[in-house]
């Protein structure tokens, strides 16, 4: 499943849950939300929550993404420079080897041949 795919039906299961549990835990502990001295109704006050949790978690998934996102990309700075450090370092040691290999390979291909 693609990541946006995944996000949406996140998203969406945040709303539907909110929505469905909203609603009970309005009923059963008697909250009332007020915006500018206004009673809201319980269907408002449940749809700011859910929509306060939605960005709540697309902040999380954010930071998250960003923090390992930069700790991948930072690992693979290093790991290309130290790969490129040692290639620059042994490139006549790899070109030699190479030059064997092929030569090796292209001698035992005209033995298995003939």
């Amino acid at each position: 499943m693609s990541f946006m795919k995944s996000l949406l039906l996140a998203i969406i299961a945040t709303l539907f849950l909110t929505y469905v549990f909203g609603a009970s835990v309005i009923d059963w502990f008697n909250v009332d939300v007020y915006m500018d001295d206004e009673l809201l109704e319980p269907v408002q006050a449940i749809g700011f929550a859910a929509l306060f949790v939605v960005v709540l978690v697309i902040a999380a998934l954010a930071i998250v993404l960003s923090v390992f996102g930069s700790i991948i990309f930072i690992v693979l700075l290093i790991f290309g420079g130290g790969l490129m450090f040692m290639l620059g370092m042994f490139w006549p040691i790899v070109l030699i080897a190479c030059a064997i290999w092929l030569v090796s390979r292209s001698g035992r291909q005209a033995t298995h041949s003939g």
